[in-house]
């Protein structure tokens, strides 16, 4: 049994997130710790939100909150709906946690102590009606690249250049609109990345497995004009983790907290402490996973993100970890992914574009979109959510292989033998040749899922489904039974047994329906089917069922075209 450490990428407080920020870090998250526990692995699942920076604050602000209780019911919102979408955390925290604070601040005392933090004195914007600095994203203007005129201050959202606020053609304020900016001396901290290049440059060249968009944009980051450059890690904010080394103050930092991209990845480790306490565990539970001196060295670690956030997790984040000079643990595995587009264009937070997760739910459940985002998951290039793709996705997949199959099987029972797993007969050389490409195809699923090949995996598991409805018309046991009852019972039982089969090998994906699946065949045996023939086996002849209502109910035109027409327009 191994022990596997898993991350997704901690989602922004600032609302509700749509469907692409879900398939892009958290729901193949999910889909990974749901098929690692399922082959009887320990996992440790984390996440939380990320609570800190300009995000945080011009959002409460826009809702007329005070950013700490607009950051703790946003929690609950966003908890809430995590629980809706079925992603299944061991803890989902906050990045605003005494536990985030603590480690932030350890972290810096010990990258002060190794000489890997320098103080600037620098230029930033300064707004006299707002009476403050505006960081980045306190700041929107005119990308200069590509003429978007709501670029934010550290990045264009439309063509996605990193940016600098001073960059941007006539920047405003975020948060009043002002344009009497002017540039004022401030001095913050800086992670002296560069001198840890050679080290990252060599971790990354060891990572030898990981997908080319991880390790490609890394390299850019390393490698492209000066190399990676030395990075801000304060700001002028009043919300976030106050500046201090260790326990101390830090002279010169007053007033001033650490930037969200120092403290956000640092929640990771803080999350398990938080997973520790809200456990009433002793601190070694949760320093096993994240400290090598104290068993993690025998953890694989795997982390999910949209590949907006690799050079975060490829270099700041392990440039903390490595500066600091104590045993944590490394990431083994980064997984990223690129975009999911919505109908012709792209899915916007800041701009309410697409469909948001509150909204998905409110018009089916959860495993329709499980299944839909993560067969089509953007991971060589980028996808697109068109509603007509949706529809054939889940009309063909869900309703009419694996619904349609579960549905056949039962009602055909239950009419001919009754509620019970039928006696009679013996497995032939049909049912042989099913196990045989079962077995085939059940060892290629997994590899798949081993090497978190969503699409693949995803590709193999319909196949299985396909399998089971190839082999019922091909058998047609409502033809044998007029002439040899002995042998539709043979077919009924083995295709009973495949049903238990089928929950447990798409448990991963559509758990709801992995659920109502094993309730109607009245088991909770969730063994994998490493034998294939015994698993076709374990519902004995005499065991009961039922026969569910529909798994999936389709999509007609109508509805499409109604959510077409609704999710047309922003988010309001």
């Amino acid at each position: 049994m191994a022990r596997i450490l898993i991350t997704s990428a901690i989602p922004y407080i600032n609302g509700v997130k749509h469907l692409g920020n879900l398939v892009g870090s958290q729901l193949p998250a999910d889909l990974h710790a749901r098929y690692m526990r399922g082959r009887s692995h320990e996992v440790l699942f984390l996440c939380a939100t990320d609570e800190h920076g300009t995000p945080a604050e011009l959002a409460a602000a826009r809702a007329g909150r005070p950013v700490a209780d607009y950051c703790r019911e946003m929690h609950a919102t966003q908890a809430k709906l995590s629980d809706g979408f079925r992603l299944s955390f061991d803890h989902f925290g906050r990045s605003s946690s005494p536990q985030n604070h603590r480690l932030t601040q350890h972290f810096a005392g010990r990258l002060a102590e190794a000489g890997l933090i320098r103080e600037v004195v620098e230029k930033q914007i300064y707004s006299a009606t707002d009476g403050r600095f505006l960081p980045d994203r306190y700041v929107e203007g005119t990308c200069p690249d590509c003429g978007y005129e709501k670029a934010r201050g550290d990045q264009c959202e439309n063509c996605t250049k990193q940016l600098d606020p001073t960059d941007l053609i006539n920047p405003r304020s975020a948060a009043s609109g002002a344009t009497d900016l002017e540039m004022r001396e401030t001095r913050h901290l800086y992670l002296r990345q560069s001198a840890l290049r050679d080290r990252l440059d060599a971790w990354i060249a060891t990572k030898t497995d990981w997908p080319v968009l991880t390790t490609s944009i890394a390299r850019k980051w390393l490698h492209d004009g000066d190399g990676l450059r030395d990075r801000g890690i304060t700001r002028d904010l009043d919300w976030g983790v106050p500046v201090k080394r260790g326990k101390e103050d830090w002279p010169g930092m007053e007033g001033k907290v650490f930037y969200v991209w120092f403290d956000a990845p640092i929640e990771y480790i803080a999350c398990a402490a938080e997973w520790a306490e809200a456990g009433g565990r002793p601190d070694a539970d949760w320093q096993r996973w994240w400290r090598t001196d104290m068993g993690a060295e025998d953890v694989r670690y795997v982390q999910f993100m949209g590949k907006d956030n690799v050079p975060f997790h490829t270099l700041g984040f392990p440039a903390t970890i490595m500066g600091a000079g104590e045993p944590w643990k490394m990431v083994d595995y980064i997984k990223s992914f690129n975009y999911l587009n919505y109908d012709g264009g792209q899915f916007s937070t800041s701009q309410g574009r697409g469909v948001f997760m509150d909204q998905a739910l409110e018009i089916l459940p959860a495993d329709y979109w499980r299944w839909w985002l993560l067969s089509h998951a953007p991971e060589n290039a980028d996808s697109e959510f068109t509603w007509e793709n949706f529809q054939a996705g889940v009309n063909k997949d869900l309703a009419d292989v694996l619904g349609n199959f579960v549905s056949r099987v039962t009602k055909f029972c239950r009419a001919k033998f009754g509620e019970a797993v039928p006696a009679g007969g013996e497995y032939g050389p049909a049912e042989t040749a099913l196990i045989r490409a079962l077995a085939a195809r059940i060892r290629a699923y997994e590899a798949h899922m081993d090497a978190i090949e969503v699409r693949k995996s995803a590709a193999e598991l319909r196949a299985i489904w396909g399998l089971g409805n190839e082999y019922l018309q091909e058998a047609a046991p409502w033809a044998a039974f007029r002439d040899d009852p002995d042998r539709a019972a043979v077919i009924v039982r083995l295709a009973l047994n495949l049903i238990r089969v089928y929950a447990v090998l798409s448990r991963p994906f559509i758990p709801d329906a992995s659920d109502a699946m094993l309730a109607a065949m009245k088991t909770d045996d969730r063994g994998w089917p490493d034998d294939v023939a015994g698993a076709l086996t374990a519902l004995a002849p005499g065991h009961g069922f039922g026969v569910p209502g529909p798994l999936f109910a389709k999509v007609s035109d109508e509805a499409r075209e109604s959510w077409q027409e609704k999710f047309a327009g922003t988010r309001g």
